[in-house]
């Protein structure tokens, strides 16, 4: 049968029935399946979630719809109480940690402190990185929405031959097409894998900010400690120079007493011999003052100078007698490496469901519209026709699409156990630092308690020295003693003297050691600190306010009780951030 042409007026009628009843076709179809999508799209969610991955159908429904396990902090090992707790001097009460270098009663102290935490580098860098992780957890949160979202154009100008067969459809030699276009794709996050990656940015960012709390709290700890090793070396050196003095006296009755022929020359080289060898402390104990000096210019942010001049002259602090250590479970809110560690682990727990979503298809909503015009003459006038004029093309399309990842070769199942590793990992270090935060709180309290015992002992010797050597210098004047005799008391002196000067600055160093394993000291970036002193030149000037600026930009956490961590590790449910909310800046 041969087709009817299309010019007569008795087939024209029967072609517009035929393209009717096609697209009457087609809309029903279309509206059938639109109608039917959704249930599609359901059943293909109950058979997938069961059928596939390691998250159980109802575990994911726990889970709020997840996949991927829930985080809980994993238990710590933490000892009912210090070793010491028995001394008297040790107190289980938990007093205020966030000044805790001013029990020294050391204005210069203070002032280094306030100035070290304005202007050290190191804190800096860690400011940096709570703002890195910021941007992150802003990105993260912007992956939950639409992923692609891209406006195109184009512009085109044609030239058409007229010298060429059936040229009557060639309306015009030249023209310009222009088009415009919009293309939409979000992935729609059925199994959680935006909303885990939310929570590990979350984490994450909770985990810089302990990490700057961390670094803070080691920063004032080094400040106090290498200020009190500055003024430990400063006294042995004085005493050191004291006893020069003395031993120089006795160089000089030894000189006498050989010219005056009651003597060899034996005790003049042996008192010469001792003289020497003592001076010979200073060169030592001025490069350890140097270095303490050096090291605490770097602190303060500064490049090193001589610091004892804007420091003036000084003791070395005297500490209290006792201290406050609270009890070792206090350690799991007051040490942020602590915390730090903890939120690495919650972190990386969500990574876990972030594996387990490669299981699955992903499915998006993509869409596209394309408008298209066209003149005939590339005018200002033919061009704003075309801008503004009614549109000559206009077509787009929007629906359902998923990607599967199937033959992976068990890339996925591997990967779901290599982030498992990690998690346990992180697990295993948070319960390490909470053994390593209770040996450094021991640590501190056996020095700072012992130190007080020996440092006690030694002055005690110090003195009968003191009065040994007066006896025996006048015995050698009599004659009845000789100069090894007085020699050997003089170097018992010098050692005793020195050892006094190390147990009295050990003394502060043990607190010191105390009160940073405690994690004391890192809300003064809420508080702020005021100067009272002059501080050191040749540095950056300090920002504007008692506050730097990188610390500025971390608003204050809010701090809550520890929950109970007596579920086992393996349920991991997640608490409200693990105990610990940190804070988040909108991004």
């Amino acid at each position: 049968m041969q087709p009817c042409p299309p010019d007569r007026p008795e087939n024209r009628n029967s072609t517009l029935d035929r393209e009717w009843v096609s697209r009457a076709l087609v809309h029903t179809l279309r509206r059938r399946a639109c109608g039917y999508a959704p249930v599609c799209i359901g059943v293909l969610l109950v058979l997938i979630v069961p059928l596939s991955g390691c998250t159980h159908l109802t575990e994911y429904v726990h889970n709020g719809f997840k996949l991927g396990p829930n985080y809980g902090r994993p238990p710590a090992p933490a000892a009912e109480n210090w070793i010491d707790a028995a001394d008297p001097r040790v107190r289980t009460q938990s007093d205020d940690l966030s000044r805790w270098w001013t029990v020294f009663n050391d204005p210069v102290l203070d002032a280094l402190v306030c100035h070290a935490y304005l202007q050290n580098l190191t804190l800096r860098q860690a400011g940096c990185r709570v703002l890195q992780a910021r941007a992150q957890q802003a990105i993260a949160v912007g992956n939950f929405f639409p992923l692609t979202q891209q406006a195109t154009g184009d512009y085109r100008r044609y030239a058409r031959s007229t010298k060429i067969p059936n040229n009557q459809n060639v309306r015009a030699p030249f023209y310009s097409q222009w088009t415009y276009g919009f293309n939409l794709a979000w992935e729609l996050d059925f199994w959680g894998r935006f909303r885990r990656a939310m929570e590990s940015a979350n984490d994450s960012l909770d985990a810089s900010v302990e990490d700057y709390d961390s670094v803070l709290v080691t920063l004032l700890g080094d400040v106090a400690t290498y200020y009190l090793q500055l003024r430990t070396y400063e006294q042995r050196l004085a005493y050191v120079r004291v006893t020069v003095g003395l031993l120089r006296d006795t160089l000089r009755i030894a000189e006498a007493r050989f010219k005056a022929g009651t003597t060899g020359e034996l005790d003049v080289v042996q008192a010469r011999s001792t003289l020497e060898q003592t001076e010979a402390q200073i060169p030592e104990l001025e490069i350890g003052l140097r270095q303490a000096n050096n090291q605490l210019c770097v602190l303060l942010g500064i490049p090193p100078e001589e610091l004892r001049a804007r420091l003036g002259p000084g003791g070395i602090p005297t500490a209290p007698a006792e201290v406050a250590a609270g009890i070792p479970a206090d350690l799991l809110r007051r040490r942020p490496d602590v915390r730090r560690a903890e939120r690495q682990a919650a972190a990386q727990s969500a990574q876990i469901g972030i594996a387990e979503a490669e299981f699955y298809p992903h499915i998006s909503i993509t869409g596209t519209i394309n408008y298209s015009a066209g003149t005939p003459r590339l005018t200002p006038v033919g061009v704003l026709a075309t801008l503004v004029g009614p549109p000559q093309g206009l077509d787009g399309n929007i629906g359902p699409t998923f990607q599967w990842n199937i033959l992976n070769f068990g890339r996925i199942l591997n990967n779901v156990r290599l982030q498992d590793a990690r998690f346990e990992e992180l697990v295993a270090a948070y319960q390490n630092a909470v053994l390593t935060a209770a040996q450094d709180v021991e640590n501190g309290l056996v020095t700072f308690l012992r130190a007080q015992e020996r440092a006690k002992l030694q002055a005690a010797s110090v003195d009968d020295l003191q009065k040994a050597v007066k006896i025996v210098l006048a015995q050698y004047k009599e004659g009845t003693v000789d100069l090894t005799r007085v020699t050997q008391v003089e170097q018992n002196l010098v050692l005793a003297l020195d050892t006094l000067a190390q147990a009295r600055g050990e003394i502060g160093l043990g607190l010191t050691q105390v009160y940073r394993a405690l994690g004391g000291g890192w809300q003064i970036r809420l508080t702020g600190c005021e100067t009272t002193a002059v501080p050191p030149q040749g540095g950056p000037p300090p920002p504007a306010g008692t506050r730097p600026a990188h610390d500025r930009e971390l608003p204050p956490p809010r701090r809550v009780p520890p929950q109970d961590e007596k579920g086992p590790m393996g349920e991991r449910r997640r608490t409200s951030g693990g105990g610990f909310a940190s804070p988040r800046g909108e991004p």
